[in-house]
């Protein structure tokens, strides 16, 4: 059990200061802790964890870690100054005072993580990371007693968090690793020595902050870099994508490809679309071929398929625990279908955007609404599309590569803040009608116009980045009544 000797090994290297507490949980909000946390005060841009140092210890935390002393009714130890400390167990709570506290939780990561035998499997790339994520745990949790970092702790703060709740008890741990500069990637995988690299892709998420797409590819080479030598280490890497499959010229790892393209070690074809009931399609693998269905939504999504059996065969599963674990009853991954007003479907998939996710959006959307007319799917096919930003250089041909998927599948363009201006005009360029585009500057704008603009059963796609709120529109359209006006009755309106 993880306990206040370790951190104080791992930060001090003295055997003098000791604590059999054991620490229930590592916390970076005051709100969060409870009896037996350990708290780490962040200086913050919007508030500065310090303030809070009292508030986490009257809700049960034993101790904190911090860049300096705090006042208040409990001890402290400062480990700047090793002179000036007294031998023996310490005395409960106590402020444990550090140079820099995300140093000092990265130390306390790396030196927990080194004395666990688990094996590490690290995800990283532009898109699909957290789904990717998600999936591979589903399937390597029917066999292996599995940690994943939750949400999206996949920084330099997240990361070490994850890593603080192993336990003996843990075989696996899926880890996903995000970037905004390069570098960061490195240190990430210094603290979690992963034996298993999983890229997705690379494109311009980010781009902004990064400066070129060569500059993200060579952030996500870091991974793989990491790995041990084969047979331990093994690069699990997008046949379809060049920079991606360029990658093996930068590792001692044992290569595995996945994609759609027959050279991949493992390939996908057949690949169907079954709107709301998932996708099917055809694995092969070795000479095998396997006929499967998952319940992810979008055609697209083959490719998170496609990489959690790579990591489950890379870990030794059969195909009956694979195909078990793909077909299981996990949540949808990101893109969500909610029940709008006047029987329409919501499709929410707020929680990020990109170019290359928002067309495969679309192409969910122009899937679902295909074919033969279906009870869920006889109205029009709407798109709510939002800014994607931190896309640099790429942000106009990017809008614009949007504006011209959307105006194909759309029958209704509803844009949302001033780069979705630009998927709007380049959808009146690529010939939609004017009557079928409305342009509108914020999100409370679209809360008090898309539901008057719905129909009976139309599909409402909804999609832009984190920072335009667009969550905000579904938890209005899917609270609202029936006819698609007024909130329901005992809710007040937003």
């Amino acid at each position: 059990m993880l306990t206040l000797s370790h951190f104080l090994q791992a930060l001090s290297g003295s055997q003098t200061l000791t604590s059999t507490q054991q620490v229930s949980d590592v916390v970076i909000d005051s709100r969060a802790a409870s009896p037996g946390s350990l708290f780490v005060a962040f200086a913050g841009e919007r508030a500065d964890g310090h303030d809070y140092v009292g508030d986490a210890f009257s809700r049960g935390a034993v101790a904190a870690l911090a860049e300096r002393p705090v006042a208040g009714d409990h001890h402290t130890v400062d480990l700047r100054q090793p002179a000036q400390q007294a031998a023996g167990e310490l005395a409960l709570p106590v402020c444990i005072v550090v140079e820099s506290t995300l140093e000092a939780l990265q130390r306390s990561a790396a030196s927990w993580r080194s004395r666990s035998a688990v094996r590490v499997i690290g995800i990283t790339g532009s898109v699909g990371k957290t789904t990717t994520k998600e999936l591979v745990h589903a399937v390597l949790s029917t066999r292996f007693r599995t940690l994943m970092s939750e949400g999206n702790l996949n920084n330099e703060i997240g990361l070490p968090l994850a890593l603080l709740r192993l336990t003996d008890a843990h075989e696996r741990a899926v880890l996903e690793m995000g970037m905004y500069v390069g570098g960061e990637i490195a240190t990430l995988a210094e603290i979690a020595r992963p034996q298993v690299g999983v890229v997705t892709n690379v494109g311009p998420v980010h781009l902004e902050r990064a400066g070129s797409i060569r500059a993200i590819a060579d952030a996500k080479t870091e991974l793989v870099r990491a790995l041990p030598p084969a047979p331990e280490g093994v690069a699990i890497l997008n046949q379809d994508e060049p920079l991606v499959r360029s990658m093996a010229e930068h590792t001692q790892a044992r290569v595995f490809t996945y994609g759609l393209n027959p050279r991949a070690d493992l390939w996908a074809d057949n690949i169907e679309g079954l709107g709301l009931e998932g996708i099917r399609f055809n694995l092969h693998y070795e000479g095998e071929s396997v006929h499967i269905r998952v319940p992810l939504l979008g055609r697209h999504s083959v490719h998170t398929a496609l990489r959690a059996t790579a990591v489950s065969l890379v870990e030794g599963m059969d195909w009956a625990g694979i195909i078990g674990g793909l077909q299981g009853d996990y949540p949808q991954l990101r893109l969500v279908a909610v029940a709008g007003p006047r029987n329409s479907l919501l499709l929410d998939d707020t929680y990020n955007a990109s170019p290359a996710s928002t067309v495969a959006a679309l192409n969910l959307l122009a899937d679902l609404t295909s074919g033969a007319p279906t009870p869920a799917t006889t109205g029009r096919r709407i798109a709510v599309l939002g800014d994607m930003l931190e896309l640099g250089h790429y942000e106009e041909q990017g809008h614009r590569l949007v504006g011209r998927r959307a105006m194909e599948v759309a029958d209704l363009l509803v844009t949302v803040g001033e780069l979705g201006q630009i998927v709007a005009e380049e959808a009146l360029a690529a010939g939609m009608p004017p009557e079928k585009v409305v342009v509108l500057a914020k999100v409370e704008d679209a809360i008090t116009t898309v539901a008057g603009l719905l129909q009976e059963r139309d599909v409402v796609l909804i999609k832009g980045s984190r920072a335009v709120a667009l969550d905000r529109l579904v938890d209005s359209l899917a609270n609202s009544s029936s006819d698609g006006v007024g909130p329901k009755a005992g809710q007040g309106a937003a």
